[in-house]
């Protein structure tokens, strides 16, 4: 007698976790589309480097202490660096980065 009873309830259970699955799975497929953050910045450099640019090329914040813009400039040079096979063009453009970013801009920075 307990055999039917016990049966009838793992059925009625595995019905009930069945239809809340089918019902979750729906409301996933449901969900908005969020945008997921690039984490590399896409384009080319622009006319005059901006604040925000020299940190997305040197990696930091735009209100990062020197001691971070040295680091990150250090970091960035060595990886880019034209003694180690790195391009000029790149070099210039972290130079000027961190003569941006440290509030040293000339007036036509890059010789590109």
């Amino acid at each position: 007698m307990e055999s039917p009873l016990v049966l009838g309830a793992t059925v009625a259970a595995a019905a009930w976790s069945g239809r809340f699955l089918i019902g979750a799975w729906q409301a996933f497929k449901a969900r908005p589309v969020v945008p997921r953050v690039q984490r590399f910045y896409k384009g080319g450099f622009e006319q005059k480097m901006t604040r925000r640019e020299a940190a997305l090329i040197l990696g930091v914040r735009e209100s990062a202490v020197m001691e971070k813009i040295k680091e990150a400039h250090r970091r960035v040079m060595v990886a880019n660096h034209p003694d180690a096979g790195g391009s000029h063009y790149l070099a210039s453009k972290i130079n000027e980065a961190k003569e941006v970013m440290s509030g040293k801009t000339k007036v036509g920075a890059s010789i590109f």
